[in-house]
């Protein structure tokens, strides 16, 4: 199934964390955060001002993103659980 966000929505996969601090403790998984980044899957073509133009996206499929802890909503496109967010939910690209 492809999908395709509307408007100024994201679809982002999170980025998996390490398993292992740096000091080399193994992290169990009810102990891990969910990560707050993610790669774009993605995106709608962009918001509509009032005027009814067109703004364009500023990340596009294939950047990597911070976004904050309790940013969109998970959902499952074909068997893989990903996140659907506003671009504004997004914090930066990681360069």
């Amino acid at each position: 199934m492809a999908f395709k966000p509307l408007h100024d929505r994201v679809l982002v996969r999170r980025v998996e964390s390490d398993e292992k601090t740096k000091g080399g403790l193994i992290i169990p998984d009810s102990a891990k955060e969910k990560p707050a980044e993610g790669e774009v899957i993605a995106c709608g073509d962009g918001a509509r001002k009032d005027s009814g133009e067109l703004i364009e996206m500023a990340v596009k499929a294939g950047d990597r993103v911070l976004f904050g802890k309790w940013s969109g909503t998970e959902v499952t496109v074909d068997g893989e659980e990903l996140l659907i967010m506003k671009e504004s939910d997004i914090l930066g690209v990681i360069a």
